[in-house]
Formats: structure tokens, C-alpha cells, sequence
């Protein structure tokens, strides 16, 4: 079918929203976290099982080839497409938890972080526990049979999952779990039936056959299709859920999964030790099996390497000797007692074994948090440290633990013989479960072949010599096709492959994964990931930073920001300069570039801290031109002017709403916003009035005890701090604020020159460098005056403008959010009585990065009586002023919002832009929270 065949059946098929056919979608949603590329032909995001069902029929009848793709955060080449590729949208992210916990039913396109989270009140969690959960959706967790650190197999998706609902290749939809779907399709699926019974029969008669499996699957092994369910099931409905996990979208779409949860003790404790070397550590095995053990992590030296100058990492580290390796060893239990024995009993069996430093548990949850940090992120910490221009290329065998030792030190001088030296090994010890990195030159022929040898070699040490799994975890994808039958062998082989033929008789599903005759798929369309940037040189394309931004269901992520701009800065032509990057930039502005909150929360959720939106920064002030500088110097230079005009206009629209009714106001102001095209902002009734002029410059208390504070109102409170609409209060953010500290018995001083001051943050965003800096220099030397040096501490009353201040102003100041400091300062101060009240609490961006939260949802706990925090909401996506002029992006991110806060009565915050935003997407109002302690502390 020609391409523009193809375009216009889908769009007669699926709204235009829905399609994506331009090269930018195409290149960017076609990336997942592998080593190849396939450029799908088209995109089709599916909203509903509708939506999949009606793409499977036309595909099915037009013989197009179709591949699934979640989060896309799989590492062997299983969700790519040179096709149609199928993307997962909104309205597969549903969840049901029943028997207080111990199930729970949840939709495919639902991260394992939030299905986690859900849980975590009945102390329940879902078994598998890859290192990407926090990314990775039910779906693709279920479909690579995932299982990650938690030790052995009694947790993987095979032992845990209960029952899904399945559409096939042709359009049929089975539910296992629904006793009416499951006769119905005895029925009409009889001829898949009839062959899974044969498939059984052949399987269990063959006693070499059913040896083979049995051995195969002792160790974890994700390499094929799961055959074990063959022996392990008599039920045909049961072989085809079995068969499903773990069939990496070849077999159907797997549209929800109900889970028999697993136990999340609450107490933790976590020890790092270290050993002298790969064998040391292979002797903790037996020694660990017969203890209560969550998880032994094996970190080899390079993988040390890779992770000991982040910070707050163990500065023991940098001191270990060369061959070293650590373990990270993690128990857990119900209460105290049983805890301190497990840790006690852990430290005895290890006690033999020779360590180069005590074993030492922690129960702290920073550092027990951090330790689990750097081990997730191992994969992608390592990467990041690789050489220039290499690719990344992870692999994952499992050996037999009798032999580990061995095996790992064979496989050591394997990389070493391969010229991989830098490789990094880290895994599952109790599992015999190994990672490890390579890091070829694809650019080059003789890398490619270098990397295509090493593999042979590979392949006859792990199957030949140890008889083990040639990937554990990471699925089969194309990486390790071409070998699975040299693994498993012919006659099972034969089996998968009849498998494939059952359930996708035409071949569409993911094809060439998992069975493939192409010797040398492995090493073809291998990903280049040349230099463009240094900011983002470094990333791998892994997809973590995707879940928590908030543009992700609107145009790009930030890893396809990279992805993007990567091509621009390489053309296929090779011809590329800086004036020809800007022009292609330009093209692509309002994905790339107007719809990017730069928040910073992608470089949080990175493993190695890569900010995309500080990339973005950089192209705004490579874009802008003179007459936007000379914008920026004017209102730089004019800033009391210019707040004073706006605090005057503030209020004229909201006096018009009171006299002739909000909703016609809104109608005018969005149609001046239409048709403004980008020189009007967005206002409606929750743009707030304008705040009071600060007069004085010194506010005494009546019971001064020598506690003074400098309160700095930012430019933003001083222009719009006034109430919100729908807020019973009828005093400003300043007010407030200035009220609760000097009630707390503190002397207020306000910094001189006030009303010229800014942070800086607003000019920095937009790509103003030259003015950020000098609002940074006035306000710095502003506050080194009011301060004393440093010798007070400094009040902000927003959080955003708190951050960029810490990030750039002299260090010896004591810089405080509002909250944080009431938090820490004034609770104790205040006549606080906890009001009857149900209250919902948003930590920006800028709270999250400065480690706020917790004091923002305590600060809210001590005077209401109840604390609302949504699960699904992360950045609001106003993004200082941005969302005045793109509220899609807004709308976009806070989507499940509404929903999340329908039983409260107030929402409440600590940046004024943000609640604009929160409160225009829900049905309550946001405020600052110094509101709610103000209400609390009424005598």
C-alpha cells in the first residue's frame, strides 16, 4: 500500500488528532530506549479498546505490519516500527483495587510507579519491580514478563499476574478473567484452541521437551516465548494469558491486568557492602538464600565508577581498590523486632565472609532512597560516562548460582578480550542475574563487526559452556532473535514458532521480534547518537524523564526534544550550521520550544540529571533577536513602572465581571485572546487582583524579642498577589504574610528599592541572559544589605523565584520559601487550631527540587484536618507566564486534576502563577498556603 494510501484509510478511520504522519512525530514517537531506530510510516494513538480493535481489523485485512509501543522505555528493540506503530494515548490509565489490596485491576497504559502508589496504603505492591517502573506502563511490564530486583521468580508477571483482557490479531477480545468471554471465545476462536491443546499435547509428551523447559525456566529467562506455560497449565485460557506475558506485543494487545498484589512491609533497612572482588561476592549467595532478603544488588567496580562522583554518594567509594564490588542488600519487615532480627541475621551469615568493611544497615530514608536511586540508574549513569559517539548496548544473562562466580569472571575477561573494558556489570545476585554495557563505535563498520563478534562469543559462553538464559529481563526484542533458538533448540523452537503462527497467522504483530531467520538483524538500523549538545550529549533515550512532563500528552517529551534535535543538528546531508539549526528550530517552535514548561523536572527524574529545558533556555537566547533585547533592557530597566501599570490595570476586568457577570467578561477576553494571536494574555476570573503597595520598609511586632527577618515580595506577588476568586479572604499574599510574622513576635524588613527588584528567573526562561544578570546582581546586592551580610534570614513568597535565587546569589544567604520558613520557624509561634476542613495541597516544580513537599503537606496537615494529594498530578504546566499565552499546555498537564479534587473544599499552593492554572482546571480555588495558616491562626 502506498504511503498516501495508507494516510487516508487511517484518517477515515481515527479523528485527525489522532494520526500522526509529519517526520517530526514520526522520528520522535518511533525512539524508545533500545539501540535501534525504525521510522514508522505512521503513528495512531489509541484511546479506547475501540480504538485498538478497529486498527487490528484494518490491519489485519490489509496485511499491514502493526507494533505496540507504551512508555517505550524497553532496552532490545520491541517497540519499533517501520510501519505502523500504535501509541498508547489516554483512557488506558484505569485502576480497581479489591480485597483491601490484594488485587488490583489496572489499565495498560498505567505507570508501575503510580500502580505502586495506589497500593501503598494497604501495604500491597505489584511483584514485578523493573528498574524503569517509575516510566514503564502495565502493559509492557506484563508484555516483557518484567520482574527486576525483588529476588527470584515467585514475582515476575507469570506468577502474579491473575487474569487481562486480550484483543487478538483479528480483532477478538478475550477476558480471562470474565467467565461469559471466556466461552464465547472457546467458540469462536476454536482453531486457536484446538492448536494451543495440540501445542500441550506435544509439549508434555516429550520428556526431553518438558526437561528442557522445566531447567530453562529455574533461572529467569525472558528469551522466547513462555513455553512453561505449556506444562505448567491444563486450562487453554490460562496457556493463552501465559503465553501473552512475555510475547512482546507478537501475540495481541494485552488492554488491562488484574495482579494478585504482594506484600510491601513498611519497615526497610538497606546495607552497601563491599568485596575484593566478582567472586567474593558470588560466595554471599547460599549465605543470603537462607535469610529474609528483598533484594542483593551486585555492583561491580566500573559500575562503582560510573555512579561515585554524584553526590551524596558514599565517599568510600572513590577509595575502593580496582576489582572491587559491592552488594546492596535490602530487608523489610511489619514491625521493629522482626526487622532488627533480619538486619542481625544478615550480618552473622555474612560474618565468614571476607569484606573490606563491616556490614552496616541503614534505615534512614534519604540515603536508603539514595542508594536505590544510584542502582536504578545505574544502566543509564554508566551510559552517560561512555565514550563520545559510542552507542550504549545493554545485555542480560542469568547464570546458575553454583556457577556465578565463575561465569562472571569468565564474562569479565570476555569483555576485556573484546577490547570492552569499560564495560559496567551490575544485577540480581540471588538471581544469578547479570547486566552488563557495552560500548561500540556503530558509526563504523569495524565497530559494528567488533560488536557482532563479541555476541557470537557471548552466545557460546552463556548457552554453550553455562547452559544459561540469555536474557533475563530485558525481553528478546531484535537484539536476540537470532539466537533464540540456538538456546532453547530446535524442537522447542519449533513450538514458538508455532505459537507465533497460532495467535497472528498473518504475520502483522511486531514482526521480526522474537522469531526471526535473519542471522544478522541484531547489528541492523542501529541507532547513531552523534554530539549536538552538551547538555544533552549524555542522554541514552531511555524515556524516564517522559512521565513527569507536562507537555508529554500535548507535543514532545524531553526526550524527544533531544530526539529532535539531534536530527536538526546532524542532517542525514551532514551540511549543518548554526543559522540553518535556528531556521529548522524555528519550524518546529511550538512543539519544541513555546510548549516546553522548562521546569526542570525531567532533569530530576533523569539518572544523570539531564535538564532538556535548560537546552531549550539556550535556543530561546540563541533566537532572540536585537529589538527583543532591547524589549528586555526596557522592561529590565523599568520594572517599578511597569509593575505599577499592571497593578493598576489588574482590577478593571474584575470590576467589569462584578458589574455585568464574569462569564461575558470571559467571552470578551478570550476572543481579544483569539484573535490577539500571542500579544494578548489569556484572563479570566482566577487571574488575580492586584496586591497592595508596600509603603513602609519596617514592620515592628508588638512583643519584639530581637527576631528580625528581611520578606521579600516578589514582582510577581506585587503585581497580582491580591485574593483569588471564590478566596473568603480579602487581603493579599504580602499582607498575609507580613500579618503571620509579626503575630509570630518578628520584626519585618523589607529590602530598599523594593518595587525594581526581580529575580531574574522571567528573563532567564525566555533566553535574556544579559538582563537576568544584572536583576540577579541588584537584588543580590539588595539583600546583602537588608540581611546583614547574610546575618538574617531572607523570606521569599515564591517558589519558582526562591530556586532560581539559590541558584544564582551570593551563598551566604539564608534563603527561605514562605512555608518552609513557617514550617521551621513559626508553627510554634502561631496560635494554631486545626480547622474541620478537607484541603488539597500542589507542590510546585520548584518545590519538588528543593526537597519541599513534605513541609508544605505538614505545614497544611496542622491546620486542617484533612490532606488531599493527588497521585497523577505533577507540573502544572503554567510555567511563569506561559500559561497566559499557551493554556493548552496548562489544560494538558492538570487534565486529571478535576477529577482528583472533587471531594475538597480548597486547593493551596506557594507560587501565584501556578494557582491561576490550578484553579482554572479544577472547581475549587487555589491560594497560597500562608492563607490557610493565616485562617488557622484567627484568635
Amino acid at each position: 500500500m502506498k504511503l498516501d494510501q495508507l494516510h487516508a484509510k487511517l484518517l477515515s478511520l481515527f479523528p485527525k488528532k489522532q494520526v500522526f504522519t509529519d517526520e517530526l512525530s514520526r522520528l520522535t514517537k518511533g525512539t524508545d530506549a533500545s539501540l535501534y531506530r525504525l521510522i514508522p510510516k505512521a503513528v495512531v494513538q489509541v484511546r479506547s479498546e475501540a480504538d485498538v480493535t478497529r486498527l487490528l481489523q484494518f490491519c489485519y485485512r490489509e496485511r499491514v505490519p502493526l507494533t505496540f509501543k507504551a512508555a517505550g522505555t524497553s532496552l532490545s528493540g520491541q517497540t519499533l516500527s517501520d510501519s505502523i506503530l500504535m501509541e498508547l494515548g489516554r483512557g488506558f490509565e484505569f485502576s480497581k483495587i479489591a480485597e483491601n489490596g490484594l488485587t488490583a485491576t489496572f489499565g495498560c497504559g498505567l505507570t508501575g510507579g503510580a500502580a505502586n502508589l495506589m497500593l501503598k496504603r494497604y501495604r500491597r505492591k505489584i511483584g514485578p519491580k523493573p528498574a524503569s517502573i517509575q516510566s514503564a506502563k502495565i502493559g509492557g511490564i506484563v508484555a516483557n514478563n518484567a520482574s527486576g530486583s525483588s529476588y527470584g521468580i515467585l514475582h515476575n508477571c507469570y506468577n502474579t499476574v491473575k487474569s487481562m483482557r486480550i484483543i487478538l490479531a483479528d480483532g477478538t477480545l478475550l477476558d480471562t478473567g470474565d467467565q461469559i468471554s471466556s466461552r464465547a471465545f472457546l467458540n469462536s476462536r476454536a482453531d486457536l484452541v484446538e492448536e494451543i491443546n495440540r501445542l500441550k499435547r506435544d509439549a508434555s509428551e516429550s520428556d526431553a521437551t518438558c526437561a528442557t523447559i522445566e531447567r530453562k525456566f529455574q533461572l529467569k529467562n525472558t528469551c522466547g516465548y513462555g513455553v512453561n506455560s505449556l506444562i505448567d497449565s491444563e486450562d487453554p485460557i490460562e496457556i493463552i494469558q501465559r503465553l501473552m506475558i512475555g510475547s512482546e506485543g507478537t501475540l495481541g494487545f494485552i488492554s488491562q491486568v488484574t495482579f494478585r498484589t504482594v506484600h510491601d512491609a513498611p519497615l526497610k533497612a538497606t546495607a552497601m557492602v563491599y568485596f575484593a572482588g566478582l567472586r567474593e561476592v558470588c560466595s554471599a549467595i547460599l549465605p543470603l538464600r537462607e535469610c529474609r532478603v528483598s533484594a542483593a544488588e551486585l555492583m561491580d567496580r566500573n559500575a562503582l565508577h560510573a555512579v561515585e562522583q554524584q553526590e551524596g554518594m558514599p565517599p568510600e567509594l572513590k577509595s575502593l581498590p580496582e576489582g572491587a564490588a559491592a552488594l546492596l542488600i535490602d530487608t523489610s519487615a511489619d514491625d521493629e523486632l522482626t526487622l532488627l532480627q533480619q538486619i542481625s541475621e544478615i550480618e552473622q551469615k555474612l560474618a565468614h565472609i571476607g569484606t573490606l568493611s563491616p556490614v552496616r544497615f541503614t534505615r534512614d530514608k534519604h540515603l536508603y532512597e539514595r542508594y536505590w536511586r544510584v542502582r536504578d540508574g545505574l544502566f543509564t549513569s554508566a551510559a552517560a560516562a561512555r565514550p563520545p559517539r559510542t552507542a550504549c548496548i545493554i545485555e542480560d544473562v542469568a547464570f546458575r548460582g553454583e556457577v556465578l562466580g565463575d561465569a562472571l569472571t569468565d564474562l569479565r575477561a570476555l569483555l576485556v578480550a573484546s577490547g570492552y573494558d569499560d564495560a559496567v556489570m551490575w544485577g540480581h545476585l540471588l538471581d544469578g542475574n547479570v547486566h552488563f554495557t557495552v560500548f561500540p563505535d556503530i558509526n563504523r563498520e569495524v565497530g559494528i563487526q567488533q560488536y557482532a563478534r563479541f555476541m557470537e562469543r557471548l552466545i557460546e559462553l552463556t548457552v554453550s559452556k553455562y547452559n544459561g538464559s540469555l536474557k533475563a529481563e530485558h525481553g528478546t526484542g531484535r537484539n536476540m532473535a537470532p539466537f533464540v533458538e540456538k538456546e532453547w533448540g530446535s524442537e522447542v523452537y519449533e513450538l514458538m514458532k508455532r505459537i507465533k503462527q497460532a495467535f497472528d497467522p498473518t504475520g502483522i504483530l511486531n514482526p521480526g521480534v522474537i522469531i526471526n531467520d535473519d542471522p544478522g538483524v541484531f547489528i541492523q538500523n542501529m541507532k547513531q547518537v552523534p554530539d549536538a549538545h552538551p547538555i544533552i550529549d549524555k542522554c541514552i533515550e531511555c524515556g524516564f524523564c517522559e512521565v513527569s512532563c507536562p507537555s508529554k500528552n500535548l507535543t514532545l517529551t524531553p526526550r524527544q526534544r533531544i530526539v529532535a534535535y539531534r536530527h536538526i543538528a546532524n542532517p542525514p546531508s551532514g551540511k549543518s550550521n548554526r543559522k540553518s539549526l535556528l531556521k529548522e528550530i524555528k519550524a518546529i517552535s511550538y512543539p519544541m520550544d513555546e510548549t516546553c514548561a522548562t521546569d526542570g523536572l525531567c532533569g530530576i527524574a533523569c539518572p544523570v540529571n539531564i535538564d532538556t529545558g535548560v537546552l531549550i533556555k539556550e535556543l530561546r537566547w540563541q533566537r532572540n533577536g536585537k529589538v527583543a533585547n532591547l524589549a528586555a533592557d526596557f522592561v529590565a530597566d523599568h520594572m517599578a513602572g511597569i509593575t505599577s501599570v499592571i497593578r493598576g490595570l489588574l482590577p478593571i476586568p474584575h470590576s467589569l465581571g462584578k458589574a455585568v457577570g464574569y462569564p461575558s467578561i470571559e467571552r470578551i477576553m478570550q476572543g481579544l485572546f483569539r484573535v490577539g494571536n500571542g500579544l494578548f494574555p489569556l484572563w479570566t476570573r482566577h487571574t488575580p487582583t492586584a496586591s497592595k503597595k508596600i509603603t513602609a520598609d519596617y514592620f515592628t511586632p508588638d512583643n519584639l524579642e530581637t527576631r528580625e527577618v528581611v520578606y521579600f515580595p516578589s514582582c510577581v506577588t506585587r503585581m497580582m498577589g491580591g485574593p483569588s476568586f471564590g478566596s473568603d479572604s480579602k487581603e493579599d499574599v504580602p499582607t498575609t504574610m507580613l500579618t503571620l510574622l509579626i503575630e509570630a513576635g518578628y520584626g519585618v524588613i523589607i529590602p530598599e528599592r523594593k518595587d525594581r527588584l526581580c529575580c531574574g528567573m522571567a528573563f532567564n526562561s525566555k533566553g535574556f541572559k544579559k538582563q537576568a544578570k544584572k536583576k540577579e546582581q541588584e537584588l543580590n546586592d539588595a539583600l546583602l544589605k537588608a540581611s546583614r551580610g547574610g546575618a538574617l534570614p531572607i523570606i521569599f513568597d515564591m517558589s519558582p523565584c526562591l530556586l532560581h535565587a539559590k541558584e544564582t546569589l551570593d551563598s551566604q544567604l539564608r534563603l527561605y520559601d514562605q512555608v518552609e520558613f513557617i514550617h521551621d520557624h513559626m508553627l510554634d509561634k502561631l496560635p494554631i487550631v486545626k480547622l474541620p476542613l478537607t484541603v488539597t495541597v500542589h507542590a510546585t516544580c520548584s518545590s519538588t527540587k528543593m526537597q519541599l513537599q513534605d513541609k508544605l503537606y505538614a505545614v497544611a496537615a496542622r491546620c486542617a484536618e484533612k490532606v488531599v494529594v493527588p497521585d497523577d498530578v505533577r507540573c502544572c504546566g503554567w510555567a511563569g507566564d506561559r500559561g497566559f499565552f499557551y493554556p493548552e499546555l496548562n489544560r494538558s498537564a492538570l487534565e486529571p486534576l478535576s477529577e482528583s479534587v472533587s471531594h475538597v473544599s480548597a486547593g493551596y499552593s506557594n507560587s501565584r502563577t501556578c494557582e491561576i492554572g490550578l484553579s482554572m482546571n479544577s472547581k475549587i480555588t487555589y491560594q497560597s498556603l500562608v492563607y490557610l495558616v493565616e485562617k488557622a491562626s484567627r484568635r
